[in-house]
């Protein structure tokens, strides 16, 4: 599913740095350093955005139309952010993905005679890992 949304531009002269806010998404905003980088966290945070609302089960937003879109300040501009829903959701959605792996078989023996289950053992340990290095 591929969506568009008009989104709002604040440069902070000081800094250089955008704020970027998504007017048809309730609380959706984020930035960046620069312009490039803020049009990048725009479409990452509406992704994540819609992402959360169709895994909830819930409707998302039509888009308004890029011209019904004023900024708040005079120095603001809009833009649209493209955003691909599915390979957003391939990457970070919750959908399960299956994953063939190849083990010792005195391995395999073992954990099916203890009622280990393979797929829950895998994702306890990967999520581990995954914990410890946003740590780091």
């Amino acid at each position: 599913m591929k969506l568009t949304y008009p989104a709002c531009f604040y440069k902070d002269e000081a800094s250089g740095a955008y704020a970027v806010e998504v007017p048809d998404l309730p609380g959706c905003a984020t930035g960046g350093d620069n312009l490039a980088e803020a049009v990048f966290m725009g479409v990452d945070a509406a992704s994540g955005w819609v992402l959360t609302e169709l895994e909830e089960g819930r409707p998302i937003p039509f888009a308004s139309a890029i011209e019904a879109i004023r900024p708040e300040t005079a120095d603001g501009f809009v833009s649209l952010l493209a955003l691909d829903m599915d390979a957003y959701a391939e990457r970070y959605g919750n959908k399960a993905v299956r994953k063939n792996l190849t083990i010792p078989a005195w391995l395999n023996t073992f954990a099916e005679a203890n009622q280990i289950n393979f797929s829950q053992t895998l994702q306890d340990s990967l999520t581990e890992i995954y914990r410890q290095k946003q740590s780091t």
